[in-house]
């Protein structure tokens, strides 16, 4: 009976997939905090490992990844993360909030065109990608994607249907995401990214590009083959501001599950996520600063 419970834990060991060695930090914080590495299950507080991570999000039939876009460190992440899943289940495909739909045509061509062995010679050209996300950091990743079996697929408005917005913002439909509470708190954060300088008559107009740009991505989701993975800036995918709050009033609320990049240092509430992972923090900038002259 002990040989016959021995073996029995040493196959459950064995069936037990690692998860791929994790990157190393390239922000120049990583050996200062304590907070660098750590995973934590915001619900419970409780510390995770990498393994049980992976474990958590690849039963979800969605997940979002919510990023700084501008930390290198994020986005080798996402990279590890992809991995990862891959070893535990079969993705049904990724989202980005970089691409557009007028860039998908371009996207799945490319895509086949990998497939076949036969990359295009200028990605960037190819994918039209926009200049305004430094290919630098998500250029491995997207050529990543673009190698996998399942569809790259895009997430964000386009600049001729942000304009329509600006120009004549649509009523949003549905009551989580239209709460007074969510809607003052997305005010607040566009009033702060533009140093307070945004003229008050803009707003309602701003807020309804970023509202719209969360349904659009909610929506994608939705229509996307399961499971799914959706990366984005970290506003986005916040479970009290963002995407999964449309995706409940698209009545979809269940089955998502999402992790914030975070760096060290910084605040995440309880409420707008389900893991967190703290990262080295980028060089302190102030933008304001730079944009005022100071």
């Amino acid at each position: 009976m002990r040989f016959a419970c021995l073996l029995l834990s040493l196959l459950l060991s064995a069936c037990q997939t690692q998860v791929p060695v994790l990157p190393a930090w390239q922000g120049e914080q990583a050996q200062v905090s304590a907070e660098v590495g750590q995973i934590i299950e915001l619900r419970t507080g409780q510390v995770l490992s990498p393994q049980q991570l992976v474990e958590r999000l690849a039963s979800a039939p969605r997940v979002l990844v919510g990023e700084r876009h501008d930390n290198p460190d994020h986005h080798a992440l996402q990279l590890w993360l992809l991995r990862a899943l891959a070893a535990q289940r079969e993705q049904g495909s990724v989202l980005l909030e970089m691409l557009t739909p007028d860039q998908q045509a371009k996207v799945d061509a490319a895509h086949r065109e990998v497939q076949d062995g036969q990359p295009p010679a200028d990605m960037l050209n190819a994918l039209a990608w926009q200049p305004g996300w430094p290919w630098s950091l998500y250029g491995p990743l997207v050529q990543y994607l673009l190698r996998q079996p399942y569809p790259l697929l895009a997430a964000n408005l386009e600049r001729r249907e942000v304009m329509q917005i600006y120009r004549q913002p649509p009523a949003l439909q549905g009551r989580q995401s239209t709460a007074s509470a969510v809607r003052e708190a997305l005010a607040e954060q566009i009033r702060s990214s533009h140093c307070d300088r945004l003229p008050a008559s803009q707003l309602p107009a701003m807020l309804a590009v970023q509202q719209q740009r969360d349904r659009r991505m909610a929506q994608a989701l939705l229509a996307a083959p399961q499971p799914s993975l959706l990366l984005a800036g970290a506003f986005h995918v916040r479970r009290d501001l963002g995407v999964p709050l449309h995706l409940a009033d698209l009545q979809a609320g269940q089955g998502t599950q999402v992790l914030i990049l975070a760096e060290a240092g910084s605040e995440v509430k309880p409420e707008a996520a389900d893991y967190l992972w703290y990262t080295p923090a980028q060089p302190e900038q102030d933008y304001c600063a730079k944009l005022l002259g100071k």
